[in-house]
Order: structure tokens, then sequence, then C-alpha cells
């Protein structure tokens, strides 16, 4: 299996970060039924598991193979963030697991063009007239498409500070060459947000765009849709580097892709209840 031949002080380093959140060690091996001195073999790198005993640890954690041997670092971002959990409780829903398996079975692919780091961004319904980036990732868990994307707003009294944090997952669906999504606000527990996007090469640089529309239970963010620019930045997960440059950002700010902005316009078009 290819994965074996992958680093295993990845591997080791990560099931360090799942068993930290799961227990004992002692517990873990008791559920998945591997020897725990074979798994001490895996925890400290001094062997990769077997095919067989991968697939049984990746499906005791809900996670896919491919996302054990992710990049210690990036791994860490995802589970500080809650995100492996967050999924797991929705995917429980019985009346969500029968709408994501209908759309498994018309979109059985890789999807390889998908998934990846994106600069997200889209006019902010609190910073008026900014525009607010944020860094979203697409990542294929097992036999389903998911994603998640952390906002980050500055306050308004002081700028270099950090006022709001946001966090959503969801679950992404190819259909007929757009991409369509679904997710939730995992810090206010308020929020259900939609989008569909469309893939665009724009002078050798991908990007996705497209709209999104959610509604929040609070007097802060009002139901809206707005106009969404994706752009592509590369494979894996979100590391600390792209949660770094994440604020608003003033229209003629030139960290913005020409192509962003020429999408996005004035926001003017940017619908907001009230």
């Amino acid at each position: 299996m290819e994965h074996l031949g992958r680093d295993k002080i990845a591997l080791a380093s990560n099931l360090r970060t799942l068993c930290e959140r799961h227990g004992s060690v002692a517990a873990v091996c008791r559920k998945i039924n591997v020897n725990r001195q074979q798994f001490n073999k895996y925890l400290s790198g001094a062997h990769a598991p077997s095919a067989a005993n991968l697939r049984i640890i990746a499906n005791y954690f809900g996670l896919s193979v491919p996302i054990l041997f992710s990049d210690p670092e990036e791994f860490q971002t995802l589970v500080d963030g809650n995100f492996f959990h967050a999924m797991a409780t929705a995917r429980q829903l019985p009346e969500f697991s029968r709408f994501v398996s209908n759309m498994i079975v018309e979109n059985n692919s890789d999807h390889n063009d998908i998934v990846g780091v994106y600069d997200r961004y889209q006019f902010s319904s609190i910073y008026k007239g900014f525009i607010l980036k944020s860094a979203l990732c697409i990542y294929k868990n097992r036999e389903f498409l998911q994603h998640y994307y952390v906002e980050r707003f500055p306050s308004f009294d002081a700028p270099g500070k950090t006022e709001y944090v946001f966090k959503y997952y969801g679950f992404c669906f190819p259909v007929a060459d757009r991409l369509f999504t679904a997710d939730f606000e995992g810090i206010q527990s308020n929020e259900l947000t939609f989008g569909v996007y469309a893939q665009v090469k724009r002078n050798s640089k991908k990007f996705m765009f497209g709209i999104s529309s959610g509604i929040a239970a609070t007097v802060f963010r009002q139901p809206y849709s707005t106009k969404v620019a994706l752009h592509y930045r590369g494979p894996g997960l979100l590391r600390r580097e792209h949660l770094k440059s994440l604020t608003v950002l003033e229209r003629n700010d030139p960290a913005i892709p020409r192509e962003a902005l020429q999408y996005l316009g004035d926001g003017s078009d940017m619908i907001q209840m009230s």
C-alpha cells in the first residue's frame, strides 16, 4: 500500500495527537484490538502499521488513511480546531447521512483538481466596504469531500488585535461542473451557510468563483448573500502560516488578486437583510 512508504515520523506524531484526545493508549489499543507493545512502536515511529491495521486505526478515529499521514502541523490545526469531532457529529445524523450517501453514489471520483488550500475573499458583513480574507481547505476523508475554513476579524478599537474568530465545517458536493457546499459555524453554533462555485483558470492561476448565503441568530450577523472568490494556493491542509494573514482588507489592497477583485466588484450587489 502506497501509504506504508510515507514518513513514519509524521504518522507517529499524528497518532500521539489522537491518543492524547481519546484517553489512554491502553484504552485505544483495547478498542481497536491491537497489541499495546506493537502500537507503542507505531507511536515511536519505529514501525508503520500493516495495511489492515492502518484501516482499523483510521476507522476507529473516523478518518481516512491519507489524513493519518498528513503533515503534523497541518494535522494539529485540524485537531485543535475540533474539525474532526464536528464532522463526526454531523455524520451521525441519520437524515444527513442518507442525503450524503445519495450524493456519494452520483459523485464517486477522486476530484483531485478540487482538494487543497484556498484563500477565500468576500465583502465583509461586519466591516462594511472591506474585503474579508479567510482560509479554506477542501480534503477527502474516506468517501466524503469535506471542507473547513477560518475567519478572523480585527477589533474596531485595536485593529492589531483579533476580535472575532469563526470556524466553519462542512461537506462538498461536486455536481455538473459545479461545487455545492453546506457548512455550519462551530464556535457560536448559530449559523448554517451554503455555497455554489465554478472553477476558473486565469493567467495560470486557479480560482473558484461563486456565491455564499447564510443566516445567524445574532444582531451582528444578519442573513446575507454575497459573491465569494476562492484562490487555490496548494495541496494539503491548513497550516499556521495560512492563518496568520487572515483579516479584513481595504478594497485597493495589493494583496488581493486582481482576478478576485474583478469578480467581487464593489460589493454593491451584496444582499443583507435587516
